[in-house]
């Protein structure tokens, strides 16, 4: 009786292969793109990197704690959710950005669906959206150290010419794994150890430069479709991200299909859609098809009969099913997707227009005595010169976007409207227009982008902390915390909303200094 064998469940063919052997091999390809982010970014950059996975390990440990289920922590899997989630993001980002994805994509999107294996979705890539979704002004904040916050790809959207060497190399502004070549190196190696096969990359890649070569205006131009390639994420999502084996279909038919869906859906976000990169989002609506995919792909049995005998001994007349729900998300996703795309595109003309009209009125809100606004080519040509980069080095993250001058019915110049923007804001960017009479003396401020926190930040719209700006004569503003200012200069902070404040207080002088070096 003792040598009696016992029957397990597949598979009966082991490998050496194991899921931590394949973690690694992950880690270590991305290893490239890790060192080269770092370097560019600087220590700011290794901290979100390190934020970002001790968050995931934490996050996986405490709740095999707290389940009472085997630790999964030394397979490897939580340091590369939370390594390819720190190269999605800014290297700008506060650290409890990070933090707060990795906690997200561990323990919602993996561990919450019955740990590795289960998860419906890539893990990074759920944890990124959730970040877009909720902290969408300070994730999509770019600027770093001085650095213009506009990347070549919101460059190339807008029609500018970008350096496609520079965004290949990875010395552009963007996320901390931009550079292309490292991922593709990274990739390479990953591909020649078995990590990954060639179907999804090269299929993703491929549909994604043919829809942009077909729908992007500029036919089968090779840099302009090399631009789109090296701009934003779809090479880092093409190579790491769609390649999930866990989200992703089990044959090369499938991985085909799989990839071709992810390359269209992303050319359909890039080109028709409002954000300038939207690849995560492509990824995941794809990692919701995968059941589909499968279920056509999968080459059926030798001798399979529809109602044959599935079990040992009886027939269990039941065929195998896509779940109902994945097929009605799916759905739901892809229409919800096909109508945000359309309802941009329709309603593109007006909000432009609409945005328009409010920065006229912002003109002449901060410039009364003008009848009309018209540009100078000299200070367009300053502003121009400031190449999109920070102002200065005393008005933190300001910058000098755009003058315009007011002139009143007889021609004669009656002020100037300067543009001026800050990315210290508490919850993102403060756009504003800051008015300056003839005479140097200022009109006032009026706020074009402001989306700080109710109650709060936003307090600095109302007219109790911008009429502080209104009808003085200054070189400088300085902002007083304390309150009861009685200076010109002076300018008292909205209560509880010191860092909002000082962003606008450092915005102002910024457009005062730029008046003072080019109009005065």
């Amino acid at each position: 009786m003792s040598r009696l064998y016992n029957v397990s469940s597949s598979p009966h063919v082991r490998s050496r292969l194991t899921t931590g052997h394949v973690m690694y091999d992950v880690i270590l390809s991305l290893m490239p793109a890790t060192f080269f982010g770092v370097y560019h970014f600087g220590f700011h950059a290794l901290l979100i990197i390190l934020v970002s996975i001790g968050s995931a390990v934490l996050t996986e440990f405490v709740f095999d704690w707290i389940a009472h289920t085997p630790g999964t922590i030394k397979d490897g899997s939580a340091v590369v959710t939370g390594l390819l989630l720190a190269l999605c993001l800014p290297a700008g980002v506060p650290l409890y950005i990070p933090y707060v994805g990795s906690l997200f994509a561990i323990l919602v999107v993996k561990c919450f669906f019955g740990g590795l294996g289960h998860n419906f979705m890539n893990p990074a890539l759920a944890g990124r959206c959730f970040l877009l979704l909720s902290f969408s002004g300070v994730v999509a904040d770019f600027s770093v150290d001085g650095m213009s916050s506009a990347t070549p790809l919101v460059d190339l959207a807008a029609g500018k010419t970008v350096n496609i060497t520079e965004m290949f190399l990875g010395f552009t502004n963007g996320v901390i794994g931009c550079s292309v070549a490292a991922l593709i190196l990274g990739g390479l190696w990953l591909w020649v150890v078995g990590g990954i096969t060639f179907e999804i990359p090269v299929a993703a890649l491929v549909s994604f430069s043919l829809f942009v070569a077909l729908f992007g205006g500029q036919g089968f131009d090779p840099l302009f479709i090399l631009a789109h390639i090296c701009g934003g994420g779809i090479v880092m999502g093409a190579i790491f991200m769609a390649t999930d084996p866990v989200t992703s279909p089990v044959t090369s038919t499938g991985q085909l299909l799989y990839g071709a869906a992810v390359g269209i859906l992303s050319g359909v976000f890039r080109i028709l859609g409002s954000a300038a990169d939207s690849v995560s989002y492509a990824i995941i609506i794809s990692n919701l098809l995968t059941p589909l995919i499968d279920e056509i792909s999968v080459p059926k049995p030798f001798a399979y009969r529809s109602g044959a005998q599935t079990g040992i001994g009886q027939d269990s007349g039941e065929k195998k099913k896509i779940p109902r729900s994945a097929v009605i998300l799916c759905v739901i996703t892809l229409i919800a997707g096909v109508c945000l795309s359309g309802v941009y595109q329709m309603t593109k003309s007006t909000i432009e227009e609409q945005q328009m009209a409010a920065n006229a009125a912002s003109y002449r809100e901060v410039c009364p005595d003008a009848e009309e606004f018209a540009y100078d080519d000299e200070l367009s040509a300053a502003v121009e010169a400031l190449g999109g980069e920070v102002y200065g080095t005393d008005y933190g993250k300001s910058y000098i976007n755009d003058v315009i001058v007011g002139k009143d019915a007889s021609g004669n110049v009656a002020g100037y409207v300067i543009i001026a923007s800050s990315g210290d804001g508490f919850d993102g960017t403060i756009t504003m227009s800051v008015g300056i009479a003839a005479d140097g003396t200022m009109n006032g401020i009026s706020f074009t982008e402001l989306h700080e926190t109710a109650g709060l930040g936003m307090l600095c719209g109302e007219d109790e902390f911008r009429s502080q700006f209104s009808g003085v004569k200054v070189d400088k503003f300085i902002l007083n915390k304390a309150g009861g200012s009685t200076a010109d200069n002076e300018i008292d902070s909205v209560s509880g909303a010191s860092t909002s404040s000082g962003a606008i207080v450092n915005a102002v002088n910024a457009a005062l200094d730029f008046y003072a070096a080019n109009i005065q």
